[in-house]
């Protein structure tokens, strides 16, 4: 699947895209788009790794509450 969506999108269509943005955005907002990007991508690593967590967290009490031989 990924090498179709590869060769789907050639080097103009990336260009055009590229392009569009530069002209409904501007050169001064790209930045702060950007930065606005990775800030949402690096909320999102961490609300996944703290999930992550809570999910180690609970299965541990579990696993304790088994051996234990509580319910």
């Amino acid at each position: 699947m990924e090498a179709f969506i590869t060769l789907a999108i050639g080097v103009w269509q990336i260009v055009v895209v590229v392009l569009l943005v530069l002209l409904l955005f501007g050169g001064r907002k790209i930045p702060e788009l950007m930065r606005g990007v990775g800030q949402g991508m690096r909320e999102f690593k961490k609300a996944t790794s703290e999930d992550a967590d809570d999910d180690i967290v609970d299965d541990t009490v579990d696993k304790k509450k088994i051996k234990d031989g509580k319910d």
